[in-house]
């Protein structure tokens, strides 16, 4: 028999909010959009919330678009984190295995033990993700399940966040009356939208260029081996437009979207268009190269940060998959030329894949939703690691015809501590 589930991915981003709402047929693994809602937000600076108040009435009107869209009650949520807070470092773990084979338990135990790394008061655990395993002193084994051995250890690399960001965002989601099943490193999220087994496979870069963070993970082997975050992106560009030519932050957000290129060769008619005044100041025009001057040298300066970061993780000999650009920013006309100029690697333009057509699938298959979307895809993956002991699944709005029929969401939200939810959190692989 078949059952639907329904997910739901909170981008809780620097300059907007996007809620992306999925159904999973667990019976024939077809993924749907059925809801979105995008609001403005100015409460978060850098990725990090500035305006606990202004980020959760964008939450707010957000979750109120895409439950009039999808026809449900949102509950759980699965929430993306970003900022220059989050940090990484390796650990190992090592047991005793109970037989002479290793067997799934022994997997387990092996995690957890992972899972029990210290960290400070002040930081908070995100993602634990082992690298590789090695048995009874024998290293490169990617899948020890079946295995002879007695000793099973494995090195793995833990990521955390500043505890004060990640309670903000529990304190935002929840103010907007919902309930944070999981907070996610945006660019693991936005890897879930936009990559799929066989980039990870060979090796690839993901870079997500949002308006407060531009956020970056490298796979290899099927494996996530670096992440790291930039705290300059879209808005610097925003905000370069206004101090050039002395316009409003929403006028130069507009021309940035409708006119920018980022670099001069995608420009293939110059054409003129008109800059709004203020202060009843009479508009002015300007051309595409004229603002492309404005534009391009920021988003080189984006593009070192990266390529810099690449160098300092020692792979970048190893992405034979080359980069995917996704995120806002990467919609500039000629993106995709700049980027293939400073990294001197194939680069592609990431869409969200991995749903249906049908619904709302064309209307946000866009970069500046990937990490939406791949938050809902995380919690579609990961629910049944969801502890709950409460019944806040997402329910139909309304009995009317046009609701969607799927049963309620199996996604719960745990009601304990939040440094108790914080340990429920820790991926297993």
């Amino acid at each position: 028999m078949s059952k639907q589930t329904v997910h739901v991915g909170l981008d809780i981003g620097s300059t907007k909010v996007s809620v992306i709402v999925m159904a999973h047929d667990s019976a024939t693994g077809s993924v749907e959009v059925i809801g979105a809602g995008v609001a403005e937000c100015d409460g978060l600076k850098r990725g990090v919330v500035s305006n606990i108040n202004k980020t959760a009435e964008a939450i707010r009107a957000a979750v109120d678009r895409a439950e009039q869209t999808s026809g449900y009650k949102l509950g759980p949520v699965v929430v993306g984190v970003s900022g220059e807070h989050v940090s990484t470092f390796t650990t190992r773990g090592i047991v005793t295995t109970r037989t002479s084979e290793i067997s799934d338990g022994d997997v387990r135990r092996l995690h957890d033990e992972l899972a029990q790394v210290h960290v400070t008061p002040d930081r908070r655990i995100l993602h634990v993700i082992p690298q590789d395993y090695l048995i009874d002193g024998q290293d490169g084994i990617t899948d020890p399940l079946g295995m002879s051995g007695r000793r099973l250890e494995a090195n793995a690399l833990v990521i955390t966040a500043s505890a004060s960001a990640i309670d903000n965002v529990y304190k935002c989601a929840e103010r907007a009356g919902l309930h944070v099943d999981a907070v996610v490193l945006q660019s693991i999220a936005s890897s879930y939208a936009v990559l799929d087994d066989a980039e990870r496979e060979v090796g690839v870069a993901v870079i997500d260029i949002g308006g407060g963070t531009t956020d970056m993970a490298i796979y290899k082997d099927n494996v996530l081996r670096y992440v790291s975050v930039i705290g300059i992106a879209g808005q610097r560009v925003t905000d370069d437009i206004v101090a050039v030519l002395g316009i409003r932050n929403t006028d130069a957000e507009s021309i940035k979207v409708t006119y920018g290129h980022a670099i001069s060769e995608s420009i293939l008619r110059d054409e003129h268009f008109q800059v709004p005044g203020i202060g009843g100041r009479t508009p002015t025009e300007i051309s595409k190269s004229i603002l492309c001057q404005v534009i391009e040298p920021r988003m080189e300066e984006i593009f070192d940060f990266v390529l810099s970061r690449i160098h300092e993780s020692g792979m970048s000999h190893q992405l034979a998959a080359g980069v995917v650009l996704t995120g806002g920013c990467t919609e500039l006309y000629g993106s995709e030329q700049l980027a293939q100029r400073t990294f001197r690697l194939p680069v592609n333009k990431g869409l969200p894949r991995g749903f249906s057509n049908d619904g709302f699938a064309r209307e946000v298959t866009t970069p500046s939703r990937a990490t939406a979307i791949g938050l809902a895809l995380y919690s579609i993956k990961h629910h049944q690691e969801f502890v709950s002991d409460t019944n806040d699944d997402p329910q139909p709005a309304q009995s009317s015809s046009a609701a969607p029929q799927s049963e309620p969401s199996e996604v719960h939200v745990h009601k304990k501590g939040v440094v108790q939810r914080l340990k429920d959190w820790f991926e297993n692989f």
